[in-house]
């Protein structure tokens, strides 16, 4: 099967990438890579290939939710990809995270989905973990860094506006240091396809406490995180 919404070809994605939501974001981290050319722009889908210290990477857009996401994975896989890296944001539900840390995804909760249905034709709770070499990698690269980091579980949610107090003290209790929208769809995907992929979140806002990071904040964030996460990447 070819894929309808990324229009590349095979040996245009490399066989690890790094993942985001943000279109603009993605623009961003590919301009850390060298020798970059453009793979992909059709439906917003931005994909960039390229070297880090001479190993082939992609970044590339996955948007907004888990169908989105399962799309971008699937059809990343059917070019290619083998290694994945979600580098996105996520909202704290705890008051001892500050906004500008990050998070190294150890697990995702989720509500039953219909996705899970539909890829497994009933109702089924799949374990939802990001593959343990890869999350190994980047925990000592992101030490190494000494980059501010917690390890924890997450909420992926389908409900972006569905957040508040009642919902933040719930998720929390539950055994969820942040919330955020993709994690549970690409672990488990991922896993059912038989490729590797963790996820390295940084802390956008705090439902406990409010507060949201900046622009110009956000970025800085990426850019230092992002060479943590190319130096785990081109190891595994």
């Amino acid at each position: 099967m070819n894929p309808v919404h990324i229009l590349a070809k095979k040996g245009d994605v490399a066989e690890r990438v790094i993942i985001a939501g943000d279109p603009g974001r993605v623009r961003y981290i590919a301009k850390f890579l060298d020798d970059v050319r453009t793979v992909n722009e059709n439906r917003g889908f931005l994909v960039y290939t390229g070297k880090y210290k001479g190993i082939d990477i992609s970044v590339a857009t996955h948007g907004i939710g888990g169908p989105s996401i399962a799309i971008v994975l699937e059809e990343l896989i059917m070019l290619g990809g083998k290694t994945f890296v979600r580098f996105g944001t996520t909202g704290a539900l705890a008051s001892d995270i500050e906004i500008g840390d990050y998070i190294l995804v150890s697990g995702a909760s989720y509500n039953p989905s219909s996705i899970v249905y539909q890829y497994f034709k009933e109702n089924v709770c799949i374990s939802a973990t990001p593959d343990f070499e890869l999350s190994s990698a980047l925990y000592n690269s992101f030490k190494n860094r000494k980059l501010k980091f917690h390890v924890g579980n997450v909420f992926s949610s389908d409900a972006f506006y569905a957040e508040d107090a009642e919902f933040a003290k719930k998720w929390y209790e539950r055994g969820n240091i942040a919330v955020e929208m993709e994690c549970s769809t690409l672990f488990i995907l991922s896993r059912l396809r038989k490729v590797r992929s963790g996820a390295v979140l940084v802390v956008s806002d705090n439902l406990v406490k409010g507060g949201w990071i900046s622009k110009e904040e956000l970025e800085n964030k990426v850019k230092e995180g992002v060479y943590a996460v190319l130096d785990a990447l081109i190891l595994v």
